[in-house]
């Protein structure tokens, strides 16, 4: 699976890693749905750092569409709420 984090790049995940990451968008839905900033930013730094070390950079040069688009740690609580299902970010 190729992930997006926004203004960064993109990350190849191989699927032996999607439960780690659904765990963590699991509590970024979380702390949405309780309209908890702090837990929040947490929350989206920790997917976002689990994103950046599981994955392999794509190289700048590779073209190929993205599986699935990450917000950037800058993105407010706000924000994220209008990109979030049912399923958090990451469905699955």
């Amino acid at each position: 699976m190729i992930m997006r984090i926004l203004g960064e790049g993109q990350y190849e995940i191989s699927d032996g890693h999607l439960d780690r990451l659904n765990e963590l968008d699991s509590a970024l839905q979380s702390a949405a749905d309780a309209g908890d900033e702090r837990a929040f930013t947490s929350a989206l730094a920790a997917l976002l750092d689990a994103v950046r070390g599981l994955g392999d950079p794509v190289a700048d040069d590779v073209i190929t569409p993205s599986d699935l688009v990450l917000p950037d740690e800058d993105t407010s609580l706000t924000e994220v709420r209008t990109l979030l299902s049912d399923e958090g970010l990451i469905p699955g």
